[in-house]
């Protein structure tokens, strides 16, 4: 079968951005105004009351500072806190399509290539911004790229899954090249009113050019040494919303059709799956952990990845080792592990290894083994 490489990655980024402090300021001026209109029944015991948000609280608990978003002053009006994003009309390019479309280019002005050079388009993210068609298809379309194009929903393991399923088309010759894109607009299914969770999330899309490597000729290849995935079902990561949700009315609108989790349970389940899938990954590939390099993690939670890298290594992870964006992105879902890759791999010298790796709602684990060409 034929290898196959990363030979180009590409980034989207949002002109706007929001610190902790401006979040901050939005959540605690709506939970004083609920707190103030729902005092009685704060007062009889039929409500609770809700708790002030803090920057320190925020950074302690993710190791988050901002992150960047489609449009915020929605979000930080506090009667509101929903992005202000108008419809587009069915001739136009959607919103998802065009942040794909963006970070595309410049995967393929890395990979040296151009859209005639690919046959299959693959969206990968956690949210579509509608059923069908594809959004694959209209980014295809975009593009004016010949061949075909689907969407794929492995949560914030979108990428490394699609990652795989880009290998197994390029192996088998269906694609000379594919372009795998995760448009992460997590800010339209994040409860922007719940403070555990208010500030988890940021917008980003990211782009991978994957491709045979007799034929790739940019400079920024990386072979795909092994890949990995796992899937194992959790009710400790959901999204509730959905299609069938208008067969019930007493549904729509409730807190269980944005994303929520049982953080806790999250932490202790994932963290050894993840370091366990990692350090098997990487034996499956022949190599010893010592032998990799870096790690571009999941940009979740800090204090996950500082506890993955602690139990893959046997100690904290060295500067460099496995850096972080989240501080600046926050959790972008799919797209974290490539921003990090993206922004963290040219420095690398040829024939050093590293894993790209992925965790989340399923649970689902995705590791990727890359070397550098």
């Amino acid at each position: 079968m034929k290898q196959a490489v990363i030979s180009g990655t590409g980034l989207f980024t949002p002109a706007q951005s929001i610190s902790n402090e401006e979040l901050v300021e939005c959540f605690n001026a709506y939970a004083e105004q609920f707190n103030a209109d729902n005092a009685a029944a704060i007062a009889d015991g039929t409500v609770t009351a809700l708790e002030m948000s803090s920057v320190a609280f925020i950074e302690k608990a993710s190791g988050i500072k901002s992150r960047y978003v489609m449009e915020k002053s929605g979000i930080l009006d506090p009667a509101r806190m929903v992005s202000r994003i108008p419809e587009r009309a069915d001739e136009e390019l959607s919103l998802q399509a065009e942040i794909c479309v963006a970070a595309a280019r410049q995967a393929l002005d890395r990979a040296g290539r151009t859209p005639a050079d690919i046959d299959m388009v693959l969206v990968a993210c956690s949210n579509m911004q509608r059923g069908y068609p594809a959004m694959a298809v209209e980014v295809q379309g975009a593009l004016g790229i010949e061949g075909y194009g689907f969407d794929m929903n492995v949560a914030c393991s979108s990428a490394t899954f699609g990652i795989q399923q880009a290998v197994a088309a390029v192996q088998s010759g269906q694609a000379r090249a594919v372009l795998v894109l995760n448009p992460e607009i997590t800010s339209g299914h994040l409860n922007w009113r719940d403070r555990d969770s208010h500030f988890i999330f940021g917008d980003a899309c990211t782009a991978m050019v994957i491709e045979a490597a007799d034929t790739a000729k940019g400079p920024h290849r990386w072979e795909i040494v092994e890949t990995k995935l796992k899937t194992s079902f959790s009710n400790n990561i959901r999204n509730n919303f959905g299609f069938l949700n208008r067969f019930d009315e007493s549904g729509i609108g409730q807190p269980d059709k944005l994303f929520r989790q049982q953080g806790r349970k999250v932490f202790k389940d994932v963290c050894p799956m993840a370091a366990d899938m990692i350090k098997t990954t990487i034996a499956s590939a022949g190599l010893e952990v010592p032998q990799v390099s870096r790690y571009w993690l999941h940009q979740a939670n800090l204090n996950m990845n500082l506890l993955i890298s602690r139990m893959v290594l046997g100690r904290d992870a060295e500067p460099g080792e496995a850096p972080v964006i989240l501080d600046t992105y926050a959790n972008t879902s799919s797209a974290g592990s490539v921003i990090a890759f993206h922004k963290y791999s040219d420095d690398m010298a040829p024939g050093q290894l590293g894993v790209i790796c992925s965790f989340g709602a399923g649970y689902s684990i995705g590791c990727v083994v890359v070397r550098r060409i």
